[in-house]
């Protein structure tokens, strides 16, 4: 007589086993929500132009994730928000004048090499914006130029790049910048990267939501406000303050949604600190030593790759068996 035998299976995973009831759609969506208020201040600015680049970007993003997916063989994402978020997001660290193929290649790359070729969303080591970004601007930087992608534009205030005014003349040329103004987006910049408070509102709508946690963004800032209070101390005519990098450049948008993408950041409080605190200090160095007059992606991308190590620095608590 032979017994017969069941086999079960023996899914082992990491914790937390409690689910919270979120998903990734309802994620991605809720970020997409954060982002309305900067997308309709680039289509009040830039108008139409505007709307062209957001409309390709996230085009772009979600065919390259579909065809790249079937390919692949993979299961489809499509619906999910994540190639849209990915797309809308890029959209808007980008200027409106930069022509159609340009913003195609960046929502491809993006999707392309910066996430799927890494297994898709949940794998990528660094923020899929971030990657096509970077070759954007290291490929094709005239378009990325701010001081003159606005210049053909009829708008109510200088259409010159302000992080580009201080590393040619100093503090002495943005002195007559006002602060309001800049946090209020009358500056050049990404479409929606420079509507500062808006941004800003964007963050705290995520933080009340529990889509992110408070700890990378705070620590960010924190970073870019320490570390330039301390040029700024050193030398306040060649050095700008700690409130103007703040409020220019792609620091608010990077410490709210760039910085926060889940695969590439920690997931512990203290490497959040420090993955934040170390991303806002570099991203100062970079606009003082660097080529280039903003250096948050370039920051966030370094942090990204120390990530795996960060996550592991963990407090030892007393009595607690190795």
């Amino acid at each position: 007589m032979t017994l017969g035998t069941k086999v079960q299976k023996l899914i082992v995973s990491p914790s937390p086993h409690i689910h919270c009831g979120s998903s990734i759609t309802k994620t991605m969506y809720t970020f997409i929500v954060a982002l309305i208020p900067a997308v309709i201040f680039a289509i009040n600015s830039y108008g139409l132009h505007a709307a062209r680049v957001i409309s390709l970007a996230i085009a772009g993003a979600m065919i390259a994730e579909f065809v790249i997916q079937k390919i692949m063989k993979r299961d489809s994402s499509f619906y999910d928000g994540s190639a849209l978020l990915t797309g809308l997001l890029l959209a808007l660290i980008i200027p409106p004048s930069v022509p159609w193929w340009f913003v195609l290649m960046g929502s491809f790359i993006s999707i392309i090499i910066g996430k799927q070729i890494f297994g898709g969303i949940g794998y990528a080591p660094l923020n899929p914006v971030l990657v096509g970004w970077a070759i954007l601007r290291i490929s094709w930087g005239d378009y990325l130029n701010f001081d003159i992608a606005i210049i053909n534009y009829d708008l109510a205030f200088s259409y010159e790049y302000p992080l580009s005014i201080l590393k040619k003349v100093g503090a002495s040329g943005i002195s007559g910048l006002d602060i309001m103004d800049l946090i209020f987006g009358k500056q050049s910049g990404g479409l929606g990267a420079s509507a500062i408070i808006w941004i800003f509102l964007g963050g705290v709508f995520l933080l009340l939501r529990g889509v992110i946690s408070s700890m990378i963004p705070v620590a960010f800032i924190l970073g870019v406000a320490i570390t330039s209070a301390l040029f700024w101390g050193a030398d306040s005519v060649k050095y700008a303050s700690p409130l103007f990098h703040i409020v220019t450049g792609n620091v608010m948008i990077g410490a709210f949604f760039l910085a926060t993408h889940y695969s590439s950041s920690p997931v512990n409080k203290i490497p959040q600190l420090l993955f934040g605190f170390g991303a806002g200090a570099l991203t100062i160095i970079f606009r003082v030593w660097g080529v280039y007059p903003d250096g948050v992606v370039f920051a966030l991308m370094i942090m990204s790759l120390l990530n795996p190590i960060l996550d592991k620095i963990t407090p030892k608590i007393p009595g607690l068996a190795k």
